[in-house]
């Protein structure tokens, strides 16, 4: 009987586990089966892209997997049974069995975190809800106010490209540090600050929401502040599925793995990408990005084909390399980082940033899921 090997989720992780594995074990009594929610691809570090109104590629899976002998179904994971060694969905097969699974499901907003964003918040985490994002800022009035809650990555790439693109309406970004950029070198410190200053964004630092409404958002401090569209951007969080399944988590709903992306309370399962809480190099959890996911990706694959094979692999190792921030279309920083995400000296601002980015980002999809290597880093 043919081993079973089924991949939940088409992310960059996802769908670079399932074609690498297809590859290795080609000639193996080896099935691989990838499950996911849409036919599509989703480039999710253009997502801002899409919020702001910019053209949006669709990238069909089937397109991406031609050529391999993965079997794609489209469809919705309802459930996992760790007993019975089942995948639920909501399409037929109803039931899919696995000898060895590969979590891969993603990540998706904290909108619970405070009262009201789940009714009122908008948000960049998926396609449909950058849509409805989009669909809310392209019928504002001139003068209209869009608050950007969160000064990571995302929020600050959203901010940055909701402003360019639509210069008549008031971005606001707010966030509970002391300023936006932590963690980059002071030259890049300066140029985001810059940039969102040439751009009209108005920070808003150590200020803490406490609750969203349909007409704006409150502080902790009791301050509220009017706004057209609340941007929720404060984080991300893995979806309840493995939990609900039994499977050993974190805090965020990530799978617990070991350093080879083994489960550790479920050795058949394996997870990757912004569902799995890795090691990255230095010892510290892993952050959610396309540049832990794609080592994830391959890194699985590889341990699992070794393993296949009754050989112990290796750890996978799990390092950075840079932090992307695009500030519009033609402006960005380029932070390189050590591996452990500390970082250098070396920074990339401007034009140059924009064009670096964005190679990078067309490399992703050219080079990582639909071949390898590749390399990326997501907005979150």
């Amino acid at each position: 009987m043919s081993h079973r090997l089924v991949v939940v989720g088409a992310g960059y992780a996802g769908l670079l586990a399932a074609k690498r594995l297809a590859r290795k074990l080609r000639r193996n009594d080896v099935t691989v089966t990838l499950v996911n929610a849409s036919d599509r691809f989703v480039e999710r570090v253009r997502l801002h892209q899409l919020a702001a109104g910019q053209r949006w590629t669709e990238l069909p899976l089937r397109q991406q997997l031609s050529g391999t002998p993965v079997q794609l179904v489209v469809g919705h994971v309802t459930a996992i049974d760790t007993t019975g060694r089942t995948v639920c969905t909501d399409v037929a097969p109803r039931t899919i069995g696995y000898d060895t699974l590969v979590y891969a499901v993603g990540s998706q907003a904290r909108l619970d975190d405070v009262p009201g964003a789940v009714e009122h918040a908008y948000s960049v985490a998926g396609p449909e809800q950058a849509t409805r994002l989009r669909h809310r800022v392209a019928e504002m009035a001139s003068g209209g106010t869009i608050a950007v809650v969160g000064g990571g990555l995302t929020g600050l790439e959203t901010a940055s490209e909701l402003a360019e693109s639509y210069p008549d309406l008031r971005v606001r970004l707010f966030t509970g540090a002391d300023d936006v950029g932590a963690g980059l070198a002071p030259r890049a410190r300066t140029h985001l600050r810059r940039a969102l200053d040439r751009l009209g964004v108005s920070v808003h630092p150590q200020t803490v929401v406490a609750a969203v409404r349909e007409d704006g958002l409150d502080t902790r401090d009791g301050t509220s502040f009017a706004a057209d569209a609340v941007v929720w951007s404060t984080g991300f969080r893995a979806p309840e599925l493995a939990r609900a399944a039994g499977i050993a988590t974190d805090e965020s709903g990530r799978v617990l793995v070991d350093a080879t992306l083994r489960s550790v309370s479920h050795p058949e399962v394996y997870a990757v990408g912004d569902a799995a809480a890795g090691l990255s190099v230095g010892g510290a959890s892993s952050r959610m990005s396309c540049q832990a996911a794609l080592p994830m990706g391959r890194g699985v694959a590889d341990v699992i084909a070794a393993r296949l094979a009754d050989r112990e692999p290796g750890p996978v190792r799990i390092g950075y390399a840079f932090t992307n921030i695009s500030l519009g279309r033609r402006d960005g920083v380029v932070q390189f980082t050590h591996a452990d995400d500390r970082p250098r000296r070396i920074v990339l601002t401007g034009r140059a940033a924009a064009a670096f980015k964005e190679a990078v980002v067309r490399s992703t999809v050219r080079s990582g899921p639909r071949g390898e290597p590749g390399s990326d880093e997501r907005n979150s």
